[in-house]
C-alpha cells in the first residue's frame, strides 16, 4: 500500500488527520509531552488534546470502524491519529487552534482531501494566507453562497507560487535597480512574467455580459436616430441638429461628462470676446472644443483638382482655423482662465471639480463621404491627417461607420 506522510479520514461526525512519520512515532510523542505541540508543513499546530490514538495505543475496538480507521491498527508503519474537525452539516468545521488562524474554516464533507488542500511544499499554510485577507469565514465546497468551489480552489493550489516563482520575484526586484546601472543583461523580471504567464491560467470576467444587451439597444437606437436625422435633414434646426449630434458624440466618447455651449473666451490678439461652440468637460477636467456643422451639399474636399489634387473646401479649412484660434486663445489664458471658466460654468459641475486648460485639442463633426470618388476620399484622408495636431475631423458616414461596428462587436460578443 503506498501512502503518504499526511493523510485524511472521516468517521461521519470527526475529521481525522493521520499521519505517518518518518522515523517512528515515538520521538513525535516525546516531542507532544516535553512541548506540548507539534507542527506538520509549517501548517497544522496539533496537541496531546488532538491525539486520538496511535500504534502503540490503538482505537478501542468498535471505534471509527465504519470509516475504515480500524485497519490502522494493523498496519506496519509507525502511525499517529489526531481530531482536527468536527461535524457541523454538510461541512467539517476545523479546530482553529489546529490551522492557528482565528477565522472559522469550514470543508464539504465531499471535498478530496490531500496535505496539498493545506500546505504548499515550503512549507507555508494556504488558509493561513487567505486568512490574511480577513474575509469574515473560508468555506470550501458545498452550497454555501460564500463557498469556493472545488474547482477554483484547485486552481488556486496549482497557481500558488512556487519556491522558484518566489525566487524570480527576487531577481526581478533586484533587477529593476540593477539594470539601471549596469550592464547585467538579464531581464528577470521579463522571466518572472514569462512564467507567469505561463503557469496562471485565471481568465478576466466578462464584464460586459450584465450590460451587453442593453448596450446593444443603445448602440441600435443612436443609429437608427442618427439615419433618420441624416435623412430627414431638412427637418433641423442649426441648434437642435447640434443639440442631438453632441450627445450621439459624447455617448461614442464616455470620457466626456459634460458639453457647454456658447463658452465665452477672451480674443488675445483683438481685445475682444469669443463663444466656442461646444465646450466638452472630461471626467479629468481636461477641455476640448468641438465644432458641429450640418452636412449640406457641400462637400469637404473640391469636386475640380488643383495640381492634380482635391484641396480642402474652403468650409472645412476655415473650420479648421476657427478651432485653432480657439486652442490659441485658450492656451494663452492658462491658469487664469481655469479659475474663469470654473466659475462661469458653476453650478453645471461637481462641486471642487478642477477645469484644466492642459494643450485641448478639437474635434470638427462635418460633411459627408457619399458621392466621393476614390481620389477625393484619398485626398480628404490626406487632409484629415494634415490637421490632426489641430482637429480631429470626423465625418457624418464615419460616425455610422462607428455605431455599425460597435453593434457588430457587441452581437458578435453576445
Amino acid at each position: 500500500m503506498t501512502t503518504t506522510a499526511v493523510e485524511f479520514e472521516a468517521d461521519g461526525d470527526q475529521l481525522i488527520l493521520v499521519y505517518r512519520p518518518r522515523d517512528g512515532a515515538d520521538w513525535v510523542l516525546r516531542k507532544l509531552e516535553a512541548k506540548g505541540e507539534l507542527v506538520i508543513k509549517g501548517t497544522f499546530h496539533l496537541s496531546d488534546e488532538h491525539l486520538v490514538a496511535h500504534d502503540q495505543q490503538p482505537f478501542e475496538e468498535g471505534a471509527f470502524l465504519d470509516a475504515g480507521l480500524g485497519e490502522l491498527d494493523d498496519f506496519d508503519d509507525p502511525w499517529l491519529a489526531f481530531k482536527i474537525g468536527s461535524s457541523d452539516g454538510d461541512y467539517f468545521r476545523l479546530d482553529p487552534a489546529v490551522l492557528g488562524i482565528e477565522i472559522p474554516v469550514l470543508l464539504s464533507k465531499d471535498a478530496p482531501l490531500t496535505w496539498r488542500w493545506f500546505s504548499t511544499d515550503r512549507p507555508v499554510s494556504i488558509l493561513a494566507v487567505i486568512a490574511e485577507l480577513k474575509p469574515s469565514r473560508i468555506v470550501i465546497g458545498g452550497g454555501e453562497p460564500d463557498a469556493i468551489p472545488f474547482s477554483e480552489y484547485k486552481k488556486l493550489i496549482d497557481q500558488f507560487p512556487t519556491p522558484y516563482e518566489v525566487r524570480r520575484y527576487v531577481q526581478a526586484r533586484v533587477s529593476a535597480v540593477v539594470r539601471e546601472y549596469s550592464d547585467a543583461k538579464v531581464d528577470a523580471e521579463a522571466k518572472l512574467n514569462a512564467y507567469v504567464n505561463k503557469r496562471v491560467r485565471a481568465k478576466g470576467k466578462d464584464l460586459l455580459k450584465p450590460v451587453r444587451q442593453a448596450e446593444i439597444a443603445k448602440y441600435e437606437f443612436l443609429l437608427e436616430q442618427l439615419q433618420k436625422m441624416l435623412d430627414s435633414e431638412d427637418g433641423y434646426s442649426e441648434a437642435a441638429w447640434q443639440e442631438e449630434i453632441l450627445q450621439i458624440v459624447c455617448l461614442l466618447n464616455p470620457k466626456y461628462i459634460a458639453a457647454f455651449p456658447e463658452v465665452q473666451i477672451p480674443d488675445t490678439d483683438s481685445d475682444t470676446k469669443r463663444f466656442l461652440d461646444f465646450l466638452l468637460v472630461d471626467a479629468s477636467g481636461n477641455i476640448d472644443v468641438i465644432e458641429i456643422k450640418r452636412p449640406l451639399a457641400k462637400g469637404l474636399v473640391t469636386s475640380t483638382t488643383y495640381r492634380d489634387n482635391h484641396i480642402a473646401t474652403r468650409e472645412l479649412s476655415g473650420t479648421v482655423m476657427q478651432i485653432e484660434k480657439y486652442l490659441r486663445h485658450l492656451n494663452r489664458w492658462g491658469v487664469k482662465g481655469e479659475a474663469v471658466l470654473r466659475k462661469q460654468l458653476g453650478d453645471m459641475l461637481p462641486p471642487n471639480f478642477q477645469i484644466k486648460i492642459t494643450n485641448p485639442c478639437g474635434v470638427i463633426i462635418m460633411g459627408r463621404e457619399k458621392g466621393l470618388t476614390n481620389a477625393q476620399l484619398r485626398d480628404l484622408e490626406v487632409t484629415r491627417r494634415h490637421y490632426k495636431h489641430i482637429a480631429d475631423i470626423v465625418t457624418y458616414d464615419e460616425l455610422l461607420r462607428r455605431l455599425r461596428f460597435i453593434l457588430e462587436h457587441l452581437k458578435a460578443e453576445a
